[in-house]
């Protein structure tokens, strides 16, 4: 099969573009998949292994590019293979970023970025536009065919049965200068895109109560984000946290907040209210520590601990040897002032 050519499914209809790590998926491919209709071309390392993760997947077709991704070239391969797809959408990962302003580029086409909704009409593309941290939608519409990312979290990727994967050759890469990926760094839990996150810690009221004095509500939100980095998960919060300054907004958990996918969520001391769980999307696993064993969060989770969530994080902290790194600072600053 040529670069040229994809008989039965790109004329015509929506696609996702994947860029896939040694057969790893990013973080919102599921989602793009199934905004896209359920068709997928993988494209990266591992690419086959990739494909054949993806449930929500009807139609999937890879290509192993190799680990080191140029994208410019890359996105002149796959123009000529998506000329006839009127909607690609990419999920608006880090490579994801990368590769779409190239490939809408090469292929002359507008690129609506951080997109919650993407449609193609048959005439046109509809999409609403995330700004603002997720605080405002704004509705695009462009005549003609276009590029898209999607971000995380903004849909459910609903598996399919009997999807089928075959293999798709691109070009030869191009011979001119381009930009090379020399090593990928794994992202810093405690500051990674939340959206992003594949473990998140989430604090509650039951964690910080309204009313709690600054510097503790802080210290209490640091000693859970040490915590996180041990356990390799990102921390987020609910709106009365957020609201009452512990944490800041960017770190808000819900509708009104960023909406994550995990495949673990710990909620410490969080009730599990509608307007925080709609932004959970669906984690893998859900675990609660709460008082109440009847609070909503502790009734969706796979594993409930009916326990106070400040004693638990200390305990914690102090079997991973969080409590006492933090005190080992503390002396140093204090020695250092003095």
């Amino acid at each position: 099969m040529s670069a040229a050519a994809l008989p039965g499914w790109a004329a015509g209809r929506p696609v996702a573009v994947v860029v896939a790590r040694d057969g790893g998926l990013p973080a919102g491919a599921g989602e793009a998949v199934a905004e896209a209709g359920g068709a997928v071309l993988v494209v990266g390392s591992g690419g086959e292994r990739a494909a054949k993760e993806l449930t929500a997947a009807e139609l999937a077709w890879w290509c192993d590019t190799g680990t080191a991704v140029r994208f410019g070239a890359l996105a002149e391969r796959l123009a000529p293979v998506l000329a006839d797809v009127p909607l690609v959408v990419l999920p608006a990962s880090p490579d994801g970023r990368d590769l779409a302003p190239r490939l809408a580029a090469a292929l002359g086409r507008p690129l609506l970025a951080q997109a919650v909704r993407a449609e193609w009409t048959g005439e046109r593309v509809r999409a609403d536009l995330s700004r603002l941290d997720d605080r405002l939608l704004i509705p695009a519409e462009v005549a003609g065919p276009a590029v898209a990312t999607l971000v995380p979290g903004c849909r459910t990727a609903v598996p399919v049965a009997g999807g089928r994967v075959s293999r798709v050759e691109l070009g030869p890469p191009p011979e001119r200068p381009d930009v090379e990926v020399i090593e990928v760094l794994e992202p810093d839990p405690e500051t990674m895109d939340l959206a992003e996150a594949r473990r998140v810690l989430g604090a509650g009221a039951g964690l910080v109560p309204p009313g709690t004095d600054d510097a503790a509500g802080r210290a209490t939100l640091d000693l859970l984000a040490r915590v996180g980095a041990r356990l390799g998960a990102s921390t987020g919060a609910t709106r009365v946290v957020t609201d009452a300054g512990y944490a800041g907004h960017e770190r808000q958990i819900g509708t009104t907040g960023v909406a994550i996918d995990p495949d673990l969520y710990i909620a410490f001391g969080v009730s599990g209210a509608s307007q925080h769980t709609g932004g959970l999307g669906s984690p893998r696993h859900v675990v609660s520590v709460n008082t109440d064993p009847h609070c909503p969060m502790t009734a969706m989770a796979d594993l409930g601990l009916v326990t106070d969530a400040r004693a638990l994080l200390a305990e914690l902290a102090r079997r991973l040897g969080v409590a006492e790194e933090a005190a080992e600072e503390v002396a140093g600053r204090e020695a250092a002032d003095g």
